[in-house]
């Protein structure tokens, strides 16, 4: 793969199905080079294996939900000059109809979901202050984003990386009527676009609407607790469907509350991650699935169930959509650089699970309709595809990104000790386009509570692409190995997991059927990648070049500038002074590796203060480095930034690399 080729990175999105299971509808979506945007249309897609079609033209069409009688599509459009608006579509096409526009959400509707009659959709959208965000103020004027009144900020929560201020344009309910699937020629129709019920108000973000059986009430998610400002958690509500008073459902003082919904018997399932005595320890906490032991009646949930926290080989979180069928739930589950789809037994006094579908796959999505399981999900090939599970196993229905020819992984795994192993994976470069031993580049990912996994990942393959030879693991503090393997790096970042880091390494070094060049190392990474990256080049200068990415270099300045930055560097590291002595920025003096600072402007993650203090510490002590900034891109940009940014960012680190780490 080479910078030009992310236009190949076709994928599918999380399907919707008929009733029937006889058709999925998809969204397939890809960077586009050329209008320096993500384009994406509406696929329909038999599940027998019948050719799909194109339902929608886009040009930025997402988030389809196939109405209860199979008739409809509900789905987002965005447009070239406005944000994305709900609109709904006949399954067998035609013209859309657009239900919102920008004088109901000037900055967007959120994802539809169907009430069980398809009759109504409910769905968030963001409500902003008069006067901000292109508004008109009380007295009628727009004032243009400089000229705005100023913020007068009491708390710590006011804002959030790839989006910004978040208390002047909170997040909250809405229900707006469908049109009849039934409509007849001459039919009165309601005056498009319809008027939303807005459900919700306040000072704080609802979330994830589920309808209850009998339509009547709407559940979500929110943060309305006295402590809310102090701590991490959530906690479900229920609102009528109507309108009405909200009134809490769940209060749990050590539990993060996540999506929901309801089992057929009026109980509720839900996903949820303890927290600790303050509700702010969520370092390698794993999400579990729980369930209440009752119908939901007026008061508050008062016993529920972790039915998957007895066994430490389920996370659900990734992110959990709750699926129920014949009484089970259907999940994803974060499994040793994999994410599998399982079903689990609400009811069962014991870990009751059954996998759907395992292996080297990636489940991103996943529907089940009737006895049709469907999935999109990645592979060692596969960008992400759609597929329906049989015996296990994927029956592939589409190939939306076969112009890649992308590189196989080799699995690679490293005993650190008796019950101690790093997991992870090679990247070797086209040997009929490249001779070895090829020069080495250890990436080190996000996180940390995250994983590198199976898919196509399109910095493996560009970088093989180059001639390169690339390792990734999953050391301590990564997600998918267990609790212990998570909460391992509390209070010690920076330390087994820097360990396992170079062990990976220098195992895969010392295997003799890998044709590498043993003595030209080079490292990167992104975010706590960056954060790893930089403390490594503090204690080895064995690294021939290094790049830091969107780094989290200071933990001390980080309190203060990052959106996260209130908790997340005490959790991690402790007090004031582990915080100090974690901090790459403590020992920069000990660098000699020539080293390229990537970071963002608009950065609110790891703020670009850090990337900018790191490439000042090393200029002025004349090691060789580079700064790389980004305009208007946040923490996101590898991922989802603009994709003339994403290939430029490619090109300058295959230039560092071609300086540092020649082919």
């Amino acid at each position: 793969m080479r910078p030009d080729d992310l236009d190949l990175l076709s994928a599918c999105g999380r399907p919707s199905l008929t009733p029937d299971g006889s058709v999925a509808v998809t969204t397939v979506t890809r960077p586009d080079l050329a209008t320096d945007t993500y384009v994406g249309a509406l696929w329909r897609v038999p599940t027998d294996g019948s050719p799909a079609s194109r339902l929608t033209n886009g040009p930025r069409d997402s988030a389809p939900a196939v109405s209860p009688d199979g008739r409809r599509v509900a789905f987002l459009r965005g447009t070239e000059d406005g944000p994305a608006q709900l609109h709904v579509v006949a399954l067998d096409g035609g013209e859309p109809l657009r239900l919102t526009d920008g004088a109901a959400h000037p900055l967007g509707a959120g994802a539809p979901a169907w009430s069980p009659d398809g009759s109504r959709l409910a769905y968030v959208a963001r409500v902003p202050e008069p006067g901000r965000y292109g508004t008109a103020a009380d007295d009628g004027r727009e004032p243009k984003p400089g000229e705005e009144p100023a913020r007068l900020v009491r708390e710590l929560k006011y804002r959030i990386d790839d989006l910004g201020y978040t208390r002047d344009r909170r997040q909250h309910l809405f229900v707006v009527d469908a049109p009849p699937s039934d409509a007849a020629p001459g039919d009165d129709l309601p005056s498009l676009p319809v008027v939303p019920r807005q459900l919700t108000d306040g000072d704080q973000d609802d979330l994830h609407p589920a309808w209850s059986p009998d339509g009547q009430r709407l559940l979500f998610r929110s943060a309305r607790h006295a402590t809310r400002e102090t701590d991490l958690r959530g906690g479900l509500h229920v609102v009528p469907a109507a309108g009405g008073d909200v009134r809490p459902v769940t209060d749990a003082p050590t539990l993060d509350v996540g999506p929901a919904t309801w089992l057929p018997d009026g109980r509720l399932v839900f996903v949820g991650t303890e927290l600790g005595e303050e509700a702010l320890d969520f370092v390698g906490r794993p999400s579990r699935l729980h369930v209440s032991t009752k119908p939901l009646g007026d008061g508050v949930l008062e016993e529920y169930l972790a039915v998957t926290d007895r066994d430490e080989d389920l996370e659900v979180g990734t992110p959990a959509d709750l699926v129920v069928v014949d009484g089970r739930v259907v999940v994803r589950d974060q499994h040793r650089g994999t994410v599998r789809l399982i079903s689990v037994d609400p009811g069962s006094e014991l870990p009751d699970h059954e996998v759907l579908l395992s292996g080297d796959v990636v489940v991103a999505g996943h529907a089940v309709a009737g006895s049709r399981v469907v999935v999109s999900a990645a592979t060692a090939l596969r960008r992400a595809d759609l597929a329906v599970v049989e015996e296990g196993e994927p029956r592939w229905l589409t190939e939306v990104a076969s112009r890649l020819s992308p590189r196989p992984l080799r699995e690679h795994v490293v005993d650190t000790g008796p019950d101690s192993q790093v997991h992870g994976w090679v990247v070797l470069p086209d040997p009929d386009r490249f001779d070895g031993p090829h020069p080495v580049l250890l990436c080190i990912h996000g996180g940390p509570y995250s994983q590198y996994d199976v898919a196509v990942f399109d910095e493996a393959q560009v970088y093989a692409g180059a001639g390169y030879a690339v390792a990734m693991c999953n050391p301590r503090g990564s997600a998918g190995y267990g609790y212990d393997h998570g909460r391992a790096v509390k209070d010690a970042l920076g330390s087994v997991d820097a360990d396992d880091v170079l062990a990976f390494l220098d195992s895969v070094l010392a295997e003799p059927s890998l044709p590498l060049d043993r003595d030209r190392v080079g490292v990167m990474g992104g975010s706590y990648g960056g954060y790893m990256t930089a403390t490594l080049t503090t204690r080895t200068d064995r690294f021939v070049g290094a790049v830091v990415e969107r780094g989290y270099l200071d933990g001390t300045s980080f309190v203060g500038s990052s959106d996260i930055g209130w908790f997340f560097p005490g959790q991690y590291s402790g007090d004031a002074e582990a915080i100090r002595e974690q901090s790459p920025m403590t020992h920069v003096d000990r660098v000699v590796t020539p080293t390229l600072v990537i970071h963002s402007e608009a950065d609110w993650r790891c703020p670009v203060e850090q990337g900018q203090r790191w490439f000042a510490a090393l200029k002025l002590r004349g090691v060789g480095t580079e700064l790389l900034l980004f305009p208007g891109e946040g923490h996101e940009l590898s991922r989802s930034g603009r994709p003339r940014h994403r290939r430029q960012r490619f090109e300058e680190i295959l230039r560092w690399w071609g300086r540092h780490l020649p082919v």
